[in-house]
């Protein structure tokens, strides 16, 4: 036998055992309600947990309802190529030309959008038991970390004062640890902005220095990292 027949042998035998076997497997009604309230219920825990425990500067609740919507969908994707051998291989290719262009702002919010895919994928692949522990073990493990988080937070704290208010800012700047961020002089105004670190729900910052003859204006502002001159 040459090489060229043995090949066209094997692929002939392939063909055979694919055309051959049960590529489609039927999904019951229980199965699909089950898997697909699965990834509702777990979520909805990402949801809350989204919801209560946000950290980050801006809430959004349009994605926080996308995380839900995330989770079910990925559920029913997993859920039906699992279902068809044929359907699976078109379904990777189909999905490989999607592209996302709308810019995640907090790495956090990744973190959240992979727990759903990973929380859909675990419930639509039918591993019911694996998606509750697994989600509520993430739960735990976030709000944890949360409520033990530091007390202090990065502020900007944003001054605006006149020539008249250089010694007092400069002296309460001397008893303040800060890292200047942008110093702007206009005339005989100046705008002044650091970075602080203070307690939560702590306004003494800005009492201190607002009661300094010749400041104008004080801006306290929660930090997120990201600083545009």
């Amino acid at each position: 036998m040459t090489i060229t027949n043995f090949n066209a042998a094997i692929r002939e035998l392939i063909s055979e055992s694919i055309t051959m076997a049960e590529t489609y497997q039927s999904l019951s009604t229980e199965r699909i309600i089950t898997a697909m309230g699965t990834a509702l219920v777990c979520g909805l825990v990402i949801y809350f947990v989204y919801r209560f425990f946000y950290r980050g500067i801006v809430f959004s609740e349009n994605y926080n309802l996308l995380l839900v919507l995330v989770t079910v969908v990925t559920a029913f994707i997993i859920n039906t190529i699992s279902a068809n051998i044929v359907l699976s291989l078109g379904m990777v290719g189909a999905l490989s030309i999607v592209r996302f262009r709308s810019a995640v702002k907090d790495p956090l919010d990744i973190g959240f959008l992979f727990w759903g895919i990973a929380a859909g994928v675990t419930a639509g692949a039918g591993l019911y038991y694996p998606a509750f522990v697994g989600t509520a073990f993430i739960a735990v493990i976030y709000i944890l970390l949360t409520l033990f988080k530091k007390q202090k937070k990065s502020y900007l704290l944003i001054i605006r004062y006149s020539a008249a208010a250089e010694a007092g800012v400069s002296a309460l700047l001397g008893e303040t640890r800060y890292k200047l961020k942008n110093k702007t002089s206009t005339g005989e105004n100046t705008e002044l902005t650091i970075e602080i670190k203070v307690k939560r729900n702590d306004a003494d910052a800005v009492a201190k220095y607002k009661a300094v003859a010749g400041v104008e204006a004080v801006t306290l502002l929660e930090y997120s990292g990201e600083f545009m001159n």
